[in-house]
């Protein structure tokens, strides 16, 4: 919280990276912002040296939720401190059963644009996570949610079905593309988890904007991601774990086993066709279910293995991502929010995950 008094003065100084091939030896920090512009009175300003980028961007994490459902506050307090700490200084929280509204007031922790609560179909997804209901009543929940959220909504679009014993759609095709209507006349974009292949060619003709995790991805749909410019957000990360979740369920559910050790055999093949095919790729975590907060950097690594170019994989985090989300970089009067590393981490994506000096509102708190 802040304490009321103003952000001090800060030089930052040694190579600032303004965007992939652009760079700038200095910047300073007055009043909380970014200013290029020398200020007159600078006996007393701290200096912050080395590599600096924008605050980094977890585009996919959940802040305010366990592998039980909603957590109390100092629980959420923990989450977001570990996101910061780690550099993630933009979180779009991809559905949480918590109110954390009360992190915006608060100057020491990441800046947070949520989608609302989940909404699933009933008991198709973890328990206590998400709203569960039938698609009579999808519109309804997705005008909810966009009212709630902050310019987003959080589909499941696909889950095990236990009859099939396998992944299978939530959504038939006619409720989700009015559902999808309604959120974007409300003004809110809608993404979809989604790990499977059935659901995304439904969800793709009916107007979705961004997909979640996109395992599921095949020649056949990602040239229509291509062609409408759908985002994902492979979370490669949480895709790590598929070989133990398939392991624990491979006796009850043999289909759905197999399936999900497929869908992560691939899926590196998957992300890189998707990216050569130009769809756009974003950095997240999926932080805040059963992962630790804090992972940014290493799924930045991830992208770099699964082929994506370490200078675009960076941006995927940062300026790029920034601007998905319409938010600012550091540009002349922005918020100082901004991570120093060592090294450039343009030649080795792996100094992402030890940040020298963390700055967000112009403060110094990392």
């Amino acid at each position: 919280m802040s304490d009321g008094t103003a952000a001090p003065a800060l030089h930052v100084r040694g190579r600032v990276l303004l965007g992939p091939d652009e760079v700038v030896d200095e910047l300073w920090v007055v009043g909380g912002r970014v200013t290029y512009e020398r200020p007159a009175h600078t006996d007393d300003m701290r200096t912050v040296t080395g590599w600096a980028l924008p605050g980094l961007v977890d585009a996919h994490c959940h802040v305010g939720l366990d592998t039980h459902g909603p957590v109390d506050e100092a629980t959420s307090e923990k989450q977001a401190l570990g996101d910061r700490d780690a550099g993630a200084l933009l979180l779009r929280d991809a559905g949480s059963p918590s109110d954390t509204r009360w992190i915006d007031d608060r100057d020491d922790l990441p800046k947070i644009i949520r989608a609302g609560r989940h909404i699933a179909r009933t008991r198709r997804y973890i328990r206590n996570f998400a709203h569960e209901i039938e698609p009579d009543d999808l519109v309804a929940y997705v005008a909810r949610e966009a009212r709630r959220g902050d310019g987003w909504v959080k589909l499941v679009g696909d889950w095990i079905d236990r009859e099939e014993g396998d992944l299978t759609a939530c959504w038939p095709r006619g409720a989700v593309a009015a559902a999808i209507a309604e959120a974007h006349r409300l003004g809110a974009r809608v993404t979809a988890h989604c790990f499977a292949e059935v659901a995304l060619r439904d969800l793709v003709e009916a107007g979705i904007d961004c997909i979640e995790h996109a395992t599921g991805l095949t020649e056949d749909t990602i040239p229509l991601f291509a062609e409408r410019g759908i985002a994902i957000v492979p979370t490669l990360v949480n895709i790590a774990t598929f070989p133990q979740l398939a392991a624990g369920g491979a006796a009850k559910f043999p289909r759905w086993s197999a399936h999900m050790e497929r869908l992560h055999e691939r899926r590196y093949d998957t992300v890189r066709a998707a990216w050569d095919a130009g769809v756009p790729v974003y950095v997240g975590t999926d932080a805040g279910g059963s992962l630790a907060h804090g992972l940014v950097g290493a799924e930045v690594a991830e992208l770099v293995k699964a082929g994506i170019p370490p200078v675009d994989a960076l941006s995927a985090t940062a300026w790029a991502a920034r601007r998905w989300l319409g938010r600012p970089v550091l540009e002349e009067g922005a918020p100082a929010d901004l991570v120093v590393y060592e090294e450039d981490p343009r030649a080795d994506v792996r100094v992402l995950t030890a940040p020298r000096r963390v700055v967000l509102n112009g403060r110094v708190v990392g």
